[in-house]
């Protein structure tokens, strides 16, 4: 039986209610330290799907779990919960920073990803706790809530892909997919597209797997029935024009940051490895050697000229040789393409070198807080000023030394200058037999599919590949094994639907993620407001 003050006292324990942000966990919303755990699984399991094991699925289950971790958080939970996430994941996908160079610079790039994976948690978190109460039927939840999420991860992957400093665009969904049964949509929407499409199947899991307003005959229809459409999606049609004959060179050369080695010796591996191409019945039409592939630069040592015409001269081919060329006090790392008798026809210099590695920004600052680690980048590479494709014989090749085959703004540029052939030359010798290599060419191949084209990539010690434009191995060479690739590769001219959006698709699925975030949000304070000034739930309708 009640008092008379029950009432007065039931009366104002409504007003003071918690506002919905603050209301006690929806179904399905993990405690925090059951988040942790789940965000640190997710974290491993999305490294289970890149290179070296390349188990796909595994990328979108350790995505799902990760989104899901963040369901219920506050702004402080969902930092840890992400910052979880993101170091054990980063942590495990670049380990091979470590073989050589240690922990700090393993750490560093760790950390710097956590960042912007903590702050990339916090808008998801709020996609969670908005959309259910913004959009409540079985459409928001299922629909519009996992687009939102996918969006939200995309824009994060997007800002850490170019910022700062050009940014690190490794760790990308999409490239845990480079031989799975999804990318070939990378040819229609790009790199960030295929993240987009794999985030919205690990959102659609995680969104299903809390689900009880539905069956599971209708969750079950939705989850098959999106994954259905994504399989069943046709390929875009490879059209080629031609063909080039390509003799692609590995040398095996010790050419890591800290290999003990004679001048002229790098130069004379590449040379050894070439030998078997002078014994082919069929002339060729340009060898590729790797990034370094001449520790000598031909344009300032009379040696290495007289070596590189000799290789031209006998098998009637330019050489595209990597080398360190040096203009006035700028230093570069270059492409040349060499003519017997003629010298560097052409020349490409490295547009995106790698910060921390080829240079040290802001050196004054950052350079006195580890003298002795920064020391191992004694000289800072110039910025690449001139265009992206050298031009042979009636053949536009496309060149993406080493790191710059991850940015997305120079594959466009390569296009745009009609290469109708990628070259992707690099030097994978400071990372040993890890995973680095594998995932390199993970992106090399998708680029191969997103531009249409063939990419010959040529490294000093593996793993070298040419790949056709529809993401097939032509011919591969095994690790730390001088070799060479000789093969008529498929030149195309083809114009992809990923190259014309650009970054269309990209800003919209963010923008409309950010949107729907934001009239969610609205709509959210609006209904605490009602809640507070009414003193009753129902007044949140």
């Amino acid at each position: 039986m009640m008092d008379a003050t029950d009432g007065p006292r039931a009366a104002a324990s409504s007003l003071t209610a918690p506002p919905l942000a603050q209301a006690a966990p929806a179904p399905g919303t993990p405690r925090l330290g059951v988040a942790v755990l789940a965000a640190a699984l997710g974290g491993w399991t999305m490294d289970l799907g890149f290179p070296d094991l390349g188990w796909w699925p595994f990328t979108i289950l350790g995505t799902a779990l990760v989104l899901w971790s963040l369901r219920g958080r506050s702004v402080g939970g969902s930092l840890l919960v992400g910052a979880v996430a993101g170091f054990v994941y980063y942590g495990v996908l670049i380990e091979w920073l470590t073989v050589y160079l240690g922990v700090v610079p393993w750490l560093a790039l760790t950390l710097a990803q956590v960042f912007f994976v903590a702050l990339g948690a916090i808008p998801i978190a709020l996609a969670w706790r908005w959309m259910p109460v913004a959009f409540p039927g079985v459409a928001g939840r299922l629909l519009l809530l996992p687009i939102v999420l996918a969006g939200l991860w995309t824009a994060r992957e997007g800002i850490s892909n170019v910022w700062p400093w050009g940014g690190f665009a490794w760790g990308r969904l999409a490239i845990s997919h480079s031989e799975g049964p999804l990318a070939h949509w990378v040819t229609w929407i790009g790199m960030s597209g295929l993240s987009f499409l794999l985030a919205l199947l690990a959102a659609v899991l995680a969104a299903v797997a809390i689900e009880r307003s539905t069956t599971v005959v209708s969750r079950a229809v939705l989850v098959s029935g999106l994954a259905a459409t994504l399989l069943v999606w046709p390929a875009f049609p490879t059209m080629t024009s031609g063909s080039v004959r390509v003799g692609a060179v590995q040398g095996n050369s010790e050419t890591g940051l800290f290999a003990q080695y004679e001048p002229g010796d790098i130069l004379q591996d590449h040379l050894d490895a070439t030998l078997p191409l002078y014994e082919l019945d069929e002339p060729l039409d340009v060898v590729v050697w790797p990034e370094n592939g001449s520790d000598l630069d031909p344009l300032r040592s009379d040696y290495a000229a007289a070596a590189l015409d000799s290789v031209s001269a006998r098998l009637d081919a330019p050489v595209v040789v990597g080398t360190i060329t040096a203009v006035g006090d700028e230093t570069f790392n270059s492409m040349l393409l060499w003519q017997g008798g003629e010298g560097a026809v052409d020349q490409y210099d490295k547009i995106h070198p790698v910060p921390f590695a080829e240079y040290l920004p802001e050196r004054e600052f950052f350079y006195p807080l580890a003298p002795d680690l920064f020391d191992l980048v004694p000289r800072d590479y110039s910025i690449g000023k001139r265009d992206t494709v050298l031009e042979l014989d009636g053949v536009i090749a496309g060149v993406a030394i080493c790191y710059d085959i991850v940015d997305d703004d120079l594959l466009a540029r390569m296009i745009d200058e009609r290469a109708n052939v990628l070259f992707a030359p690099t030097n994978n010798a400071d990372f040993g037999p890890t995973d680095q290599s594998v995932q390199q060419l993970a992106i090399a191949r998708l680029r191969a599919i997103e531009s249409g084209r063939s990419v010959v990539q040529a490294s000093t010690v593996g793993a070298s590949a040419i790949i056709a434009p529809d993401g097939s191995t032509i011919d591969d060479l095994p690790l730390f094994t001088p070799g060479v690739m000789v093969q008529e590769v498929p030149l195309s001219d083809v114009i992809t639907p990923a190259h014309a959006l650009g970054r269309t698709l990209e800003w919209f699925v963010c923008l409309l993620a950010a949107a729907a975030l934001l009239l969610a949000g609205i709509g959210a304070r609006s209904d605490r407001r009602a809640l507070r000034s009414d003193g009753r739930p129902g007044a949140a309708a």
